[in-house]
């Protein structure tokens, strides 16, 4: 009834049968905004897709509620005529950039909204990982990873390996190790604005690099794993229905006698 177009991505237009489809990766340019239906996981997803490119996103989930699929689907229609009649509120989130270095090459490049993860293989026995702020030496972590994340990935692992819950919106940068063999080697949030700098000083070749949960890589001794802030953040929709810490509180089962 608005004289809108649906563009679908061509997975989902070929399940369908209907619709007018792009590649996945054309989305952004093809859009000015996009649903992304599913949960946490389908949105971490797409957030890569969406990257820097300034598009907003509007996440819909599908059962459970998510950290970033805070919409019902009982809820997408009237949130979409607030959209369309232009009632609606941003939320921005920081993403970061990594870059892997390798014998002074740089190898690879990802754009992540949760977090960038160093991890060892489950045979593999603890690592050492050298870690810089700019230009000023933090600490060589001797654990079982560590995770560089967002505020928004703050729920995510970094919550499990006893890391702080962030505000979603902050533009901080938190470094949090996992299981480190020093109890007093403890999470840290940083400004965004730093980059962290993390080298692989061990010889064990069961350690994997981990972009949101979803993409990995295998990384080696001597590989430099560089995160920074991405120039531009995404935005989402703000839920009208509920607030960050209604989901904080249904997620975490906080105020439950």
């Amino acid at each position: 009834s608005h004289g809108k177009r649906v563009v679908l991505d061509k997975e989902t237009a070929a399940l369908m049968h209907q619709g007018d489809a792009v590649t996945r990766s054309k989305l952004p340019e093809a859009c000015d905004f996009l649903i992304v239906i599913g949960g946490d996981g389908t949105l971490l997803s797409a957030a890569r897709v969406v990257g820097t490119s300034g598009k907003p996103i509007l996440g819909v989930n599908l059962g459970s509620l998510g950290f970033m699929t805070a919409i019902t689907l009982e809820e997408l229609y009237p949130v979409l005529e607030r959209i369309f009649d232009e009632d609606f509120e941003y939320d921005e989130r920081m993403m970061l950039i990594a870059h892997v270095h390798r014998m002074g090459e740089r190898v690879a490049n990802y754009t992540v909204l949760n977090d960038v993860v160093i991890n060892k293989g489950a045979l593999a026995r603890i690592i050492d990982i050298e870690t810089t702020i700019g230009d000023l030496y933090l600490s060589s972590f001797k654990a079982d990873g560590l995770i560089i994340s967002t505020p928004t990935g703050s729920t995510g692992y970094s919550l499990a390996a006893q890391g702080p819950i962030l505000y979603p919106t902050l533009r901080t940068i938190v470094i949090t190790p996992i299981c480190p063999h020093m109890l007093t080697n403890r999470p840290i949030v940083i400004p965004d604005d730093m980059v962290v700098r993390a080298r692989l000083r061990t010889r064990e070749t069961d350690v994997f690099l981990t972009l949101d949960g979803q993409v990995g890589l295998g990384i080696r001794e001597g590989d430099v794993i560089e995160v920074k802030r991405a120039e531009a953040p995404l935005r989402f929709f703000r839920s009208p229905f509920k607030d960050y810490f209604d989901v904080l509180r249904t997620k975490l089962k906080w105020g439950e006698r």
